[in-house]
């Protein structure tokens, strides 16, 4: 273990846990409590979990390498076992068909049959002079022209090592008309004496490689490892999972390495590396080679990673769990106060704090409680003081319009008067004297939308006798509309803005419209005229306070009276709406909410 390496990853650690805890500003005492904590748990897992770690993997690894070796061994004993039990049924054959210098005979015939049947393993079994003639092979058969016996590996083998039981590499059994099958050749050069006479013969036993091939593919090392075998002699390959790759040169194994290694060694093929172990296997000459690839031995280092981290994760979250338990019953009463303070912040003076906790914390509670309580009254006193002012202004307001126009409408009749135009001044003296019965109405700022369009009627009619019938008027209403709630005086300042703004100065004869619907639960009422119209900056001057300059034309403080009484009274969401075009007129919409019953005497005195 490199304490040195450990020290300086705790000391990054720590330095970096108390960046965070700056750059958070973390300061209360839940936060620290909770930190501290998990700071010092990290820790001693972190500690523990190098600790574990290192002496995890190396056990691991080493497992790994014990294991791989005595899959190999494994393998090696089982071909070492299947050789040697080969080797006895060799010399059991070489018994029965030599016996006293001869092969004839039917008993010797019965035998080699009898053994045939009893394994499968055992493809044929033949004897051959030293000149490659057949002298008997069962199962029975003639050679092919084309097997040149003499020529092949396992009888060149037996005349220059006679007496000596050799094992060819897998070859393809050529020299019998039939199905070509992988074999492995026993073969050994015999001297015999027949008729006193010493005689050279070959026995060839051929082998199933299908049995040896099965010894080692059923071995697994890991999920790509696996097992091939060698020919210690020649460096040829006896056995290998991918053999076909091997033939195409798509796959190479470095067999020069594992002709000289014993034990186990590392090496490099395709870009990944391997743990190759080495074993030998008696009495024939062969080499067995595990493969095993690291990266799926370094998986046991990447599960015990893995199980580290789950195990730091578990504890870390219940320290904290922990930690925030024992820090929110200390915290629990100050961050209510916090929480109340906010309310406060965002306007909500209806809160109280409950008088529990520490002395310290009751006494800041009831500070507080008093603190707020004298806030909220300040605040209501404020309010009322405030709507009075506001409803102050608004009669102040409305109080404007009724002498200008008084004053403007006696004039004219005093000119009526001295014209002996006694009828018109009838007429305008009684819808004057209408105009202001409806306007008064008993001191309700809440009227029909009846008499509200009578109000409008009898003022149209005043202002057309004013203006020598200047222009005509149109008034038009839905009946489900008439009985409907609306504040009072809406329309007269707009009728007369239509008048003084857009009639007034137009050449032609005016048209002035009035009509009221429903829209849903909306109320709308639409004044249009035919005047000279109003530019951009004109409209957006009504509304929003700014004189309209504008030749012989008053302030508009009228039609903003409208507008703010509406707003006042409904809400933000009603109001005045101006669509115009110079030289073509001017249309205003009044939308308030529908009202079908009379309000309470509170709602009627305009609040």
């Amino acid at each position: 273990m490199n304490w040195s390496r450990l020290t300086a990853r705790i000391k990054s650690i720590v330095m970096k846990l108390r960046l965070v805890v700056r750059s958070s500003k973390v300061s209360s005492i839940r936060s620290i409590i909770t930190w501290s904590f998990s700071i010092f748990i990290v820790l001693v897992l972190t500690v523990m979990a190098i600790l574990l770690h290192d002496k995890f993997t190396q056990t691991a690894e080493r497992s790994a390498e014990l294991s791989t070796r005595q899959i190999v061994d494994q393998v090696s004993y089982n071909l070492e076992d299947y050789v040697r039990s080969m080797s006895h049924l060799y010399r059991a054959i070489e018994e029965h068909m030599l016996r006293d210098g001869t092969w004839e005979g039917e008993q010797v015939d019965k035998q080699l049959d009898t053994l045939l049947s009893s394994r499968e393993d055992i493809i044929s079994i033949t004897l051959l002079d030293a000149d490659g003639q057949l002298l008997k092979n069962r199962p029975a058969a003639e050679l092919k022209r084309s097997a040149h016996v003499t020529q092949q590996g396992w009888f060149q083998s037996a005349l220059r090592v006679p007496n000596h039981l050799s094992f060819s590499l897998p070859h393809i059994q050529n020299m019998y008309a039939g199905p070509y099958q992988w074999v492995v050749s026993m073969s050994k050069g015999i001297t015999i004496k027949q008729q006193g006479q010493e005689k050279q013969v070959i026995l060839l036993v051929d082998i199933n490689f299908k049995q040896m091939d099965e010894l080692s593919s059923r071995v697994s090392l890991g999920q790509r490892g696996y097992v091939y075998i060698i020919d210690e002699s020649a460096g040829n390959i006896v056995y290998h999972p991918q053999q076909q790759l091997m033939y195409m040169g798509l796959k190479k194994e470095n067999i020069e390495q594992a002709l000289v290694a014993t034990g186990s060694y590392e090496d490099e093929a395709d870009g990944q590396k391997r743990l190759n172990t080495v074993k030998s296997v008696a009495n024939i000459g062969w080499k067995i080679v595990g493969v095993a690839y690291l990266d799926e031995i370094m998986t046991t280092r990447q599960e015990v990673n893995g199980y580290l981290i789950r195990v730091l994760v578990v504890v870390l979250v219940l320290v904290i769990v922990v930690s925030l338990f024992l820090s929110s019953s200390l915290t629990r009463p100050i961050r209510m106060m916090e929480r109340k303070m906010k309310a406060v912040e965002r306007g909500d003076f209806n809160v109280e704090l409950p008088i529990t906790g520490p002395l310290e914390v009751e006494r800041l509670a009831r500070r507080f409680n008093l603190m707020v309580n004298k806030i909220r009254n300040l605040m209501d006193e404020i309010i009322h003081e405030q709507e009075q002012k506001r409803r102050l202004e608004l009669e102040a307001l409305q109080a404007q319009i009724n002498p200008h126009f008084l004053y403007n409408t006696l004039n004219s009749v005093v000119r009526m008067v001295g014209m002996s135009r006694n009828d018109e001044v009838i007429t305008m003296i009684t819808s004057l004297s209408r105009l202001f019965r409806i306007s008064l109405s008993q001191g309700k700022t809440i009227i029909t939308v009846r008499e509200e369009l009578e109000h409008a009627r009898h003022y149209l009619t005043i202002q057309q006798m004013r203006f020598k019938h200047k222009f005509t008027f149109n008034i038009h209403a839905d009946e489900q509309v008439l009985d409907c709630l609306t504040l009072k005086l809406i329309l007269q300042p707009l009728i007369e803005n239509a008048i003084v703004h857009g009639i007034e100065y137009h050449m032609d004869e005016g048209s002035i419209e009035v009509h009221v619907q429903r829209e849903k639960q909306i109320l709308v009422f639409r004044i249009t005229d035919n005047g000279v119209g109003m530019s951009e900056e004109q409209m957006a001057g009504l509304l929003s306070g700014r004189p309209v300059v504008k030749s012989g034309a008053g302030s508009g403080v009228a039609v903003r009276n409208v507008h703010d009484r509406i707003r006042h009274y409904y809400g933000e969401g009603y109001g005045l709406e101006f669509a115009s075009e110079l030289e073509e007129g001017t249309t205003v919409w009044i939308r308030i909410p529908v009202q079908e019953e009379q309000k309470e005497d509170g709602m009627n005195d305009g609040r």
